[in-house]
């Protein structure tokens, strides 16, 4: 069994090799014979904007950030946040449980952050006091359930704001994301998404050269995420329904999302980015549980994603302990194939290009990879400081709702298009958040070709 602050730190574990960007982009020819290998063909590509890579926010006015969700992954965003630059301040906190807060702001303090009893707020409506409290930055880093309510309160009140990923649970949620993210733009704001592979300086360089044509015309994808049995809760006697599923959110789907949405929304991102971001007119998908220990999810996923143009992206995941391990993300093209993060290769199987990863002895370290937690809160710094807002709502939201439509259509054993999830009026969790009986929502398992 797992607690919270290990699922942060497992996280970091598996973007280990990660990381840049920032405000601002350069456009730049790119030739795919810079660092080729033995024998490969030297193609001139065409011109691709990439953001400018920066290794901290430059200084500017202080900016004080209050975080909402005081988990492992939300103290690990409060430090990265203090990681980016100087004049960065954590001033406020906010959960629903007292342990939790106590936990992050001693992490915190151990960084030099003393953040003051009054700006510590507990329960439901802690956000809306951690937004209110003076802040400039909002950090939201809750179960994503709780995301779109979050993000609407803070750009009401006219905050820059972090948001990990997923944005939502259920097409209402991402839907409703999709329209204050809009208003963010107009208003002026920052909002920089926790899709870290979008941050990720080998994969910008990947993506860069693949986008110019380094692979021709993009004609299928095969991703996989093959992980091991996801930690988890017990329930203890004195918990009611909604402490037990806060607190062992990551295994129901109305707080997660399903593991397909809150994990491998990563995988999912990545392939939409090389792919164009295009939207997949149909998800036909598979899945089921085997050994998943308590709550109502599945444990595996495989999913066909249907293009308009007839091409197709097969995406299957997977987290059952005991089991082979494997991410991996291959795009390909008329002309080669990528695997998004560091290697591009001939047809014949031959690499054309291969990211220049330093070593740790290498006097020369322009090429290293910082880290993308990191990276993030600097490109949000950086915009605010720079007056250059960035909004990557959009993006965040598309592959959210690719990944609620490949977990519908496991459940329910249906195709499932587009416009329907864009139609649908699914809604996941209580009318109501409080401590106590959460009605009508118990661990049973949906049954392919029975589920609604």
């Amino acid at each position: 069994m797992k607690n919270d602050s290990q699922t942060k730190l497992s996280r970091r574990s598996f973007f280990k090799n990660s990381a840049a960007g920032v405000i601002g982009s350069v456009t730049v020819p790119t030739l795919l014979g810079g660092c080729s290998g033995a024998g490969s063909k030297e193609k001139k590509l065409n011109e691709v904007t990439v953001p400018e890579m920066l290794q901290a926010a430059p200084d500017g006015v202080a900016l004080k950030a209050g975080l909402v969700g005081c988990g492992g992954r939300g103290t690990g965003a409060a430090c990265d946040f203090l990681s980016a630059g100087n004049g960065l301040q954590i001033t406020a906190l906010g959960d629903v449980f007292k342990d939790r807060l106590d936990s992050c702001r001693k992490t915190l303090e151990e960084k030099g952050q003393r953040i003051a009893d009054e700006n510590c707020f507990l329960g439901f409506d802690a956000y809306r006091k951690v937004v209110d409290s003076g802040v400039d930055v909002v950090l939201l880093c809750t179960p994503p359930v709780f995301r779109p309510i979050h993000f609407e309160y803070a750009v009401g009140q006219n905050k820059h704001c972090f948001i990990e990923k997923p944005c939502a649970v259920d097409p209402t949620g991402a839907k409703q994301m999709m329209v204050i993210g809009k208003r963010a733009e107009h208003q002026g704001l920052s909002v920089i998404s926790g899709t870290i592979r979008r941050s990720q300086k080998d994969c910008i360089e990947t993506y860069r050269r693949v986008a110019g044509g380094a692979i021709g015309e993009i004609i299928s994808a095969h991703v996989s995420r093959m992980g091991g049995a996801l930690w988890y809760i017990q329930r203890r006697p004195e918990w009611n329904d909604m402490e037990y599923m806060l607190r062992n959110w990551v295994n129901f789907c109305w707080t997660s999302g399903d593991h397909i949405v809150e994990q491998f929304i990563h995988e999912i991102d990545l392939m939409a980015w090389f792919t164009g971001d295009r939207r997949p007119v149909r998800a036909e998908a598979t899945g089921g549980r085997q050994r998943r220990v308590n709550g109502d999810m599945y444990d595996h996923f495989s999913v066909e994603y249907l293009y308009e143009n007839g091409h197709r992206a097969h995406c299957t995941t997977r987290q059952i302990g005991g089991c082979d391990t494997q991410t991996a993300v291959m795009v390909y093209g008329t002309e080669g194939y990528t695997n998004c993060f560091d290697t591009i290769c001939h047809l014949d199987g031959t690499v054309a290009w291969k990211y220049p990863h330093p070593k740790a002895e290498d006097a020369d370290q322009s090429m290293a990879v910082p880290d993308p937690f990191v990276q993030e809160h600097i490109r949000l710094v950086t915009a605010i400081r720079a007056g250059q807002p960035v909004n990557d709502v959009e993006k965040h939201v598309q592959s959210t709702l690719m990944a609620i439509m490949g977990r519908e259509s496991a459940y329910t054993g249906k195709f499932v298009t587009w416009d329907q999830i864009m139609a649908s009026t699914m809604k996941l969790g209580p009318e109501t958040y409080q401590f106590g009986p959460v009605p009508g929502i118990r661990e049973e398992i949906p049954v392919a070709g029975v589920a609604q």
